[in-house]
């Protein structure tokens, strides 16, 4: 990719600050949006709650990433946050597609990270892009977070919907919080172990991020997932090898739904979700299995 001029929301967070600093370190000029008064030349103001954003700092990116959202497993689910996730994703997306459709020159790509909880539960059957919305509260978030880039799009903005799966890092994420566990000697397989977990490592998310900035035929929804995902039972197994500790323990599903709220159907829940299009666009992955990942990450 030529030198390019890169806008980035959420680049505070595990997949943004990783993303800043691979496009620093190549050369190219980030921007990043921050939720205050800009105070260096590299920030832009922006409130997404408020659907505001400063248009003016804008002028000139050949491309926005758009990451930013509240945690989905921060915090234990109730109506309250429930709304919070939803807000976040949908207003956020809203703001930015809306301020790049105003600029005389918008940028070439928006890069708006969703997720594969597009899917909902798949159970034991594997998908790709195709397939259809899921059921449930992921889902349905979702597929308003996405519908609201329909400016960029009007606009003529090629917008890539980057679904990503879990990322495996021992910064911050899900996986932030399963490293201590299993290093202690006390993780185990949550409720049965047979749910699908369609994961990605961090040093591969933040290629596909680039992959998707730099390939023209790469619109719509593109799953970020590892080629073959695992079930809860085979992670367990391959935390337990790679960090040479036992696993014997499990974790109940009632006591999951305790601590996690509603979230605890998703996490219980089965995403065997495939990455065809990344494929297809000739991605190489550097850590394609769960072992690799794990090994990366550690």
């Amino acid at each position: 990719m030529q030198r390019s001029r890169i806008a980035v929301t959420g680049a505070s967070g595990l997949i943004g600050s990783a993303l800043v600093r691979s496009l620093r370190a190549d050369g190219h000029d980030v921007l990043r949006l921050v939720r205050r008064p800009a105070r260096a030349a590299d920030e832009v103001e922006w409130d997404p709650a408020r659907l505001y954003v400063d248009s003016s700092g804008l002028v000139g990116v050949d491309a926005v990433v758009h990451l930013a959202g509240a945690g989905v497993g921060e915090r234990r689910w109730n109506d309250a946050y429930k709304k919070e996730i939803r807000d976040s994703r949908v207003l956020g997306t809203a703001a930015i597609s809306q301020a790049l459709a105003s600029l005389a020159e918008p940028p070439e790509v928006l890069v708006c990270g969703t997720a594969l909880g597009y899917y909902g539960d798949t159970g034991t059957r594997a998908v790709d892009e195709s397939a259809p919305a899921g059921e449930g509260f992921l889902p349905s978030v979702c597929v308003e977070w996405e519908a609201a880039a329909a400016p960029a799009e009007e606009a003529g903005i090629r917008v890539a919907y980057a679904r990503t799966g879990l990322v495996v890092a021992r910064e911050g994420g899900a996986w932030g919080r399963l490293f201590p566990v299993f290093r202690a000697g006390v993780g185990g397989r949550m409720g049965s172990g047979r749910q699908y977990w369609s994961f990605i490592s961090l040093h591969d998310e933040v290629a596909a991020l680039r992959q998707l900035i730099d390939t023209d035929s790469l619109s719509g929804p593109v799953n970020l997932t590892a080629p073959e995902p695992v079930t809860n039972r085979e992670v367990t197994a391959a935390m337990g090898r790679v960090l040479r500790r036992p696993t014997l323990l499990t974790v109940p599903a009632p006591a999951l739904k305790a601590v996690l709220g509603d979230f605890a159907q998703d996490v219980l829940g089965s995403q065997r979700v495939l990455p065809g299009r990344l494929l297809e666009s000739g991605f190489d992955f550097a850590f394609p299995t769960i072992d690799e990942s794990i090994r990366a990450a550690a």
